[in-house]
């Protein structure tokens, strides 16, 4: 199909948008109702799409000029002030964000590839101490080995607050690094997520040969499934934004690269919760003297909450009603 044919076959979306805009401009935002602005955005989404197609294509100059206005009037409607509206957020959060996750391919192959080498590594550096020494390094082993000389005992209460503010700054560097990497082509996401999930699992599999390997295990056990799984989020992210640049499934590099920034936003916001909730844990209750137990209750939990979020309530609607 030409574009010009595909563009004028969308010429019934952009009516509609039209007259959202009108009906949006004349009432107030909370009197439209959390469908209709789901609607108003998928066909602003679209306009969006067709002004780059329309612009790429060097199509008649009133249609893109149509265009350029329906997309601006779009804009102005759809980001102008508004109140928090509970129910539409509630709906995003809980119904159109994990269901996107679920079907994220990016987010598959980066839970695959990091959790996979994630535990090849550890297994490897728990019985060869030569492949820890070479993944690990041997001034990370002596620092690692010294941090965890002494059990966590909850010392200095104060400085929790700091603490938290601390990793809250620090640990999304880590995400922060990897999700950059992942706009060269997706290669430099691949070798991002390959490189941590190696050093990560070498420190974790390396910890276990030591004597201090109960007081590793009391710090990291908590806040771990919420912190590792951000690191995947956020290699999933940028893997996407970076394969949109080869595979632009017939837009132009940047039109593709734009539309996989608006896809990518629900992974990139949920990985900055997962880093919040782990750096939380992390200062207060990671270093606390609270039993093992409780640390792994919690760690359980989050691992619970994690699977019950991005499969139960990602699991599709309608494939679960056709299995019945």
């Amino acid at each position: 199909m030409k574009v010009s044919d595909l563009l004028e076959s969308r010429r019934a979306n952009w009516r509609e948008l039209e007259e959202l805009c009108v009906r949006m401009a004349k009432q107030r935002r909370r009197d439209v109702g959390p469908r209709t602005v789901a609607r108003f955005a998928a066909l602003y989404r679209g306009a969006c799409a067709d002004l780059a197609l329309a612009d790429a294509y060097q199509l008649p100059r009133a249609t893109v000029q149509y265009l350029h206005e329906l997309v601006g009037r779009a804009h102005n409607q759809l980001y102008r002030s508004q109140r928090f509206d509970v129910a539409t957020w509630t709906e995003q959060l809980f119904v159109d964000v994990p269901q996107r996750l679920f079907h994220d391919n990016a987010l598959r192959l980066a839970f695959a590839i990091f959790w996979g080498i994630f535990v090849l590594s550890g297994a490897l550096a728990y019985s060869r101490p030569e492949y820890a020494h070479a993944v690990v390094g041997q001034e990370t082993m002596n620092q690692l080995e010294e941090m965890y000389a002494e059990p966590p005992n909850g010392a200095n209460p104060a400085m929790r607050g700091a603490m938290f503010g601390f990793y809250i700054f620090n640990n999304p560097g880590i995400g922060l690094r990897v999700f950059a990497m992942g706009l060269l082509l997706g290669i430099g996401g691949l070798f991002a997520t390959v490189y941590n999930a190696a050093f990560l699992g070498g420190v974790f599999g390396y910890m276990a040969t030591t004597p201090e390997s109960d007081h590793f295990y009391q710090f990291v056990t908590a806040h771990g499934p919420f912190e590792l799984t951000a690191v995947v989020l956020s290699a999933a992210a940028g893997m996407r934004l970076g394969f949109s640049i080869l595979h632009t499934r017939g837009l132009t590099r940047m039109a593709s690269l734009r539309q996989a920034a608006n896809e990518t936003l629900p992974v990139a916001m949920t990985a900055v919760l997962m880093f919040v909730l782990a750096a939380m844990i992390e200062a207060f209750l990671s270093p606390s003297a609270a039993p093992y137990w409780v640390k792994a209750a919690v760690s359980v939990l989050s691992a619970g909450s994690l699977m019950f979020y991005f499969v139960i309530l990602g699991y599709p609607k309608d494939a679960a009603r056709a299995t019945r």
